[in-house]
């Protein structure tokens, strides 16, 4: 694969700096969730946090975010499901419009934050759709409140691997990657291109790869942070599986060579009440195959008591 075989060209050449312009915003801004938005203070952090409908009575859908990323990746789910479901949107620390933390990015840390976040917004009975390091918060939230959580909408979610020595070695690549972001060299950014290539795959997923892009040296920090603890010892979530007994519905992007089927399907197959719908997608189906993955979302919502 070719974020793989890029992770072998790590030179020990003294690295050139880009040149830094002064931007008239950040770019993640472009990837922040929805307007309008408020700024809830959690746990210390200001988390940037858009409400469709705060005062409605429609049941609730919570999107939550990969990596990199931010809460404006769940426009289209609004689009599809506004008028009859109240959908929040939440951009992680040092994402879209919220503020940076003074803890290291990591799922644990996530699932701290969107605890606090549920009992500020006192959400009851909930649906989360989460992607990537969001699904390993998702599946955090729901194993410990399983009375609020209605079911998990999970695309390719972080946290079921079963890790081991490969996986750590390739993992620090990769964070040599992101740390080549954090010191500002010029070589992170076609590398960094590259590697979201092969994230996000389809022509659908253009603009928001872009975006993505754009944003990469203001993400650099927390990528490497993420995948620091993604590296960590201790247990994954699969000692959790048991605990999460509503529905699940799994969208997996066939494609993705970061989180892979064949290394998560166990772990998938042993969730008591799960369902697995595929994608011709890279990471991300709600992105880059999204009128498969609507319906496929849009049945499974159907099928729940409401």
């Amino acid at each position: 694969m070719r974020p793989l075989l890029a992770l072998l060209g790590l030179s020990a050449c003294a690295p050139a700096l880009r040149a830094v312009t002064k931007e008239e915003e950040p770019h993640r801004w472009a990837l922040a969730a929805a307007a309008p938005t408020q700024l809830h203070r959690v746990l210390g952090v200001g988390l940037s946090v858009h409400d469709s409908e705060p005062s409605g009575t429609k049941p609730v859908l919570v999107c939550l975010h990969a990596i990199a990323h931010g809460g404006g990746d769940f426009t289209g789910v609004e689009a599809r499901l506004g008028d009859s479901w109240r959908i929040i949107t939440v951009d992680w620390p040092g994402h879209g419009r919220s503020e940076s933390d003074t803890e290291p990015a990591s799922a644990t840390r996530y699932a701290q934050l969107f605890e606090a976040l549920v009992g500020q917004l006192q959400l009851t009975r909930f649906v989360i759709l989460g992607n990537s390091i969001g699904g390993a918060v998702a599946i955090r939230h729901a194993a410990a409140h399983p009375d609020q959580v209605r079911a998990l909408v999970l695309a390719n979610p972080g946290g079921l691997d079963p890790g081991g020595l490969l996986a750590r070695l390739w993992i620090g690549l990769l964070v040599d990657h992101f740390e080549q972001g954090e010191r500002n060299e010029a070589r992170f950014e076609p590398w960094f291109r590259r590697y979201y290539e092969d994230i996000l795959v389809t022509e659908e997923a253009r603009p928001q790869r872009d975006r993505i892009v754009a944003a990469g040296y203001e993400h650099a920090t927390v990528l490497a942070q993420a995948w620091r603890s993604f590296a960590a010892p201790g247990p994954n979530l699969v000692s959790l599986i048991q605990r999460v007994s509503m529905p699940v519905l799994f969208t997996w992007a066939k494609r993705d060579g970061l989180i892979t089927w064949g290394r998560n399907r166990a772990a998938v197959e042993a969730f008591p009440r799960a369902s697995v719908e595929f994608f011709e997608a890279g990471h991300a189906p709600f992105l880059e195959s999204s009128e498969a993955f609507h319906a496929s979302l849009t049945r499974f919502l159907a099928g729940l008591d409401r």
